[in-house]
């Protein structure tokens, strides 16, 4: 941030209430930061309700668990590894300079994110066909206990849905980064918006990270 330090009293991005543009990047940094842990909270009694049911329905939950498709699952964790790449290498770009290459990643990025959506709603449509969505229409016809089984996918639905949901804000802010990019509104002494975002995109990709093992590989035998 030297070149920030620098110029930053002349910047056109400089706000007013701001010295210069590391102290904007730092507040812009640490108030993501401060709205992440109120995700972190969010995601975090959801992740509570799974523990405390699969501690009392493990059968139930592992069985409703063998009904997912890990092949899917599997190749959306890849998808959003590498969308966490493409990010990574948005932010790298902004910090060079480099228009060009900074589209190129984040067009890669919203790439992979819609790729991820298409594949999760693949997901959605076989548990509707299969009757496997929480409600009157729920079926199951395992050995385990319907009701208990009912409460593995109700959790699947809230915490893959969120999750989902937040792709979705993740992927319209990508929308507009590139947009932005595309304009040259992004230089080497300011990219801020690019960083920023790109915390909250880590942010998505990591609670997937959790909840793939959770829900998929709950005692599978391979």
């Amino acid at each position: 941030m030297a070149d920030a330090r620098a110029h930053g009293d002349h910047h056109p991005a400089l706000q007013h209430h701001f010295e210069d543009l590391e102290q904007q990047f730092e507040a812009s940094g640490l108030g993501m930061w401060v709205f992440l842990v109120t995700e972190v909270m969010f995601f975090g009694g959801l992740f509570m309700a799974y523990i405390v049911y699969r501690t009392w329905y493990p059968e139930a939950f592992a069985e409703g668990s063998r009904h997912l498709d890990v092949t899917l699952g599997g190749t959306n964790t890849a998808v959003l590894i590498a969308s966490s790449l493409t990010m990574a290498m948005a932010v790298w770009a902004g910090q060079q300079g480099s228009r060009k290459w900074q589209v190129i990643y984040l067009a890669l990025t919203l790439l992979f994110g819609l790729g991820f959506l298409g594949i999760k709603a693949v997901e959605y449509a076989e548990k509707f066909r299969d009757h496997l969505v929480p409600g009157p229409g729920f079926e199951w016809h395992g050995a385990a206990n319907p009701a208990n089984v009912q409460m593995f996918y109700s959790l699947y639905f809230a915490m893959t849905g969120l999750h989902a949901l937040h792709m979705i804000v993740g992927a319209g802010l990508i929308i507009v980064l590139m947009v932005m990019a595309a304009k040259g509104r992004f230089t080497r002494e300011w990219s801020t918006p690019v960083e920023v975002g790109g915390l909250y995109w880590h942010f998505v990709d990591i609670v997937w990270i959790f909840l793939f093992p959770l829900l998929y590989l709950i005692e599978r035998h391979y």
